[in-house]
Parts: structure tokens; sequence; C-alpha cells
């Protein structure tokens, strides 16, 4: 997002622009970064040695992290989900990797998933985003047999994953 100055054709005396980047490979993410602020930079001076002076500066401030993550399909919580789903009588719907409330402990390498909340959302982060309520109470049997899976439920059935120390 970029704002600034009073007018279409004037020179503006402040400008702002907010960037968000993303991936699923942290690797990426930090040659991107990189990359960009070089840009950023390279810009300032240039305008600079344009106009013969130094009053164009840069301020950077990172105002949020979004770390890059990617649990495996074969990984037991995402195993745990899917059949979760198919209990429900669902088709288990594994998406391409995105930016979710996952990546922080993806990143720390915890295993975590998002889950579907039920219902059917469009239009998602624009103004004409909606939700469709049908169904929604899937979301919650879903996430509650995935932590049943996970957990385990004694004399029924043993825990798929590993008990803590």
């Amino acid at each position: 997002m970029i704002t600034g100055g009073t007018s279409v054709n004037a020179i503006a005396a402040e400008a702002k622009m907010q960037m968000d980047m993303r991936s699923n490979r942290e690797k990426e993410l930090l040659e991107l970064e990189a990359k960009f602020l070089e840009i950023v930079k390279a810009a300032a001076a240039e305008e600079n040695a344009r106009w013969g002076s130094d009053t164009i500066t840069v301020d950077i401030k990172q105002v949020g992290v979004r770390p890059a993550g990617i649990q495996s399909e074969n990984a037991v919580i995402v195993q745990a989900a899917c059949a979760s789903s198919t209990a429900l009588g669902q088709k288990p719907n594994l998406i391409d990797p995105q930016s979710t409330d996952a990546n922080v402990p993806i990143s720390l390498g915890i295993p975590a998933v998002a889950l579907s909340r039920g219902g059917k959302a469009e239009n998602s982060h624009s103004p004409c985003e909606s939700f469709d309520p049908t169904d929604a109470y899937m979301g919650p049997q879903r996430v509650f047999l995935t932590i049943l899976g996970l957990v385990g439920m004694e004399g029924i059935k043993e825990p798929l994953l590993p008990k803590g120390k």
C-alpha cells in the first residue's frame, strides 16, 4: 500500500509504503526481504543524486513477522485431520500452503494445521467477503475429532502423538 502527496501531479513532501512479504520457505522469504530493502534504499539514493540533495530518507520499520513453514502431507497431524474429515463423510481437502495461524508453530518445529471452520467463505480479505454458515457445525466437530485422534482415548484408541516427557 502506497500513500502520500497532496495531488496526482505534485511532488510529495512525504510518502509511505507498506509491504507484506510471504513465502512458504524461510530462505526465500529472507532473500526477498533483502532484495526489496536493497531496491528501496537504492531508489532513495538515486532520487537524492538526481536532485543533488540528501533530503530523501528511508525509515524502515518492521510491523509484523509471518514466519514461513510447510507441513508435510504425511505428518501425523495432517493425517489425523484428514481422517476426521473422512469420518464426517467429507473428502479431505489439502490445499497449497498458505499464511495461517499454523505458520508460527510450524516455523518452531511444532506440528500444526489450520482446519476449516465449516460453512463456506467467499472473497476472503476483500470488500465482498462473505460467509455462509450452512454446515458450520462440522468445523468444530472436525477439530474435536482431530484432537481425539492425536491424544487418543483411553481404552479405545492409542494416541497418534508421542507422549511428552
